[in-house]
C-alpha cells in the first residue's frame, strides 16, 4: 500500500499535469479498478480528501460497506474545486467507482457539467434553496445517500438537513462532513458556548433526544419529523452519519408520554 501510494504520488507530480485530461481520467479509472472496494485507495486515486486531508474513508466503509452492490442513487452536496469547471469532483469519480451499480449525483454553487460522465450528474445551485433541492430529488428520486460537504457553513448546514432528509429514501443515509465549523467563527460556529442553538453540532445533538421521545414524561407532546424518522445517530471526529426509519419502537412503561400507570394501556408487557 505504501508503495502504490508513493507512485501516486510522484504521477500527481510528474505526469499528470502533462497528460490531457482523457487520458488522465483513463489512468486514474484503470488504477481505481484495481482498488474498488478500498475506499482509503479510491481516495487517494481520485484526490478525494476523504483520506489523507480528513480520515472518513473508514467510517464510510463500516457504514456503506452492505450497500456497496446494491443499486444505491448517493447525492453529494459540494464537489471541489471552487469556481473551476473542471476541477475537483474526485469524490463523485470515488463513489461510482465504490458503488459499482450506484448512480452518483452532485451539487455545486458552481457549473460543474464538465465532471457529468456515466453514472454521474451534476447539479448547479444553492444547497439551501428548499426549490431547486425539491426539483433534484423530483428529478432524480429520493436518494439512499446524502453526503452535506457543502459549504460547511452552521446555517446552511441546519437548513439543507430539514429540507433533504424528509427526502431521503426510507432506510437512508444523511451524512454531515465537517462539523468542525460548528466551532469557528468564520463559519457562524463558537467554542464559548457548546449549546448554542446556531451551531450544526447543537443542532445534531439535540436530535439525538428524539430518539427517545416515546420515553419523555411531557403529556400532550407530539413528535417532530426527525422525532419519528430517525432511528440512530453516530458521531465521529468532524463527521455525523444519521439513519433513517421508523422510529416507533414503544416504551415499556411509558404511554402517551405519560407519568408511568397513567396512560392508555398498548398492549405492551
Amino acid at each position: 500500500m505504501k508503495e502504490s501510494a508513493e507512485a501516486l504520488e510522484r504521477f500527481r507530480k510528474i505526469l499528470r499535469p502533462l497528460m490531457p485530461q482523457s487520458l488522465r481520467r483513463l489512468l486514474l479509472n484503470t488504477m481505481a479498478w484495481f482498488a474498488s472496494g478500498d475506499l482509503a485507495s479510491l481516495a487517494r486515486i481520485y484526490d478525494s480528501d476523504k483520506w489523507g486531508g480528513h480520515w472518513y474513508a473508514k467510517h464510510y466503509e463500516r457504514h456503506f460497506g452492505a450497500r456497496r452492490r446494491k443499486p444505491v442513487k448517493l447525492l453529494e452536496i459540494g464537489i471541489g474545486g471552487y469556481d473551476r469547471p473542471t476541477s475537483g469532483g474526485g469524490s463523485l469519480r470515488m463513489w461510482r467507482t465504490y458503488f459499482p451499480k450506484g448512480r452518483i449525483y452532485g451539487i455545486d454553487i458552481y457549473d460543474k457539467t464538465a465532471h457529468d460522465e456515466d453514472r454521474i450528474r451534476t447539479y448547479r445551485g444553492d444547497q439551501t434553496s428548499a426549490d431547486f433541492l425539491r426539483r433534484v430529488n423530483a428529478e432524480i428520486g429520493a436518494p439512499d445517500i446524502v453526503i452535506d460537504d457543502g459549504s460547511h457553513r452552521n446555517e446552511h448546514v441546519i437548513k439543507t438537513f430539514q429540507i433533504l432528509f424528509p427526502l431521503l429514501a426510507e432506510n437512508g443515509i444523511y451524512v454531515v462532513e465537517d462539523t468542525q465549523t460548528s466551532y469557528w467563527p468564520e463559519y457562524g460556529g463558537r467554542s464559548d458556548q457548546l449549546d448554542g442553538a446556531s451551531t450544526s453540532m447543537f443542532f445534531l445533538k439535540k436530535l439525538t433526544d428524539g430518539l427517545n421521545h416515546e420515553e419523555f414524561i411531557l403529556p400532550g407532546y407530539t413528535p417532530s419529523y426527525f422525532d419519528q424518522n430517525i432511528v440512530s445517530m453516530h458521531f465521529y471526529h468532524n463527521l455525523v452519519f444519521i439513519y433513517k426509519g421508523s422510529n416507533n419502537e414503544g416504551s415499556v412503561e411509558i404511554r402517551q408520554n405519560m407519568p408511568p400507570g397513567q396512560g392508555a394501556s398498548a398492549g405492551r408487557p
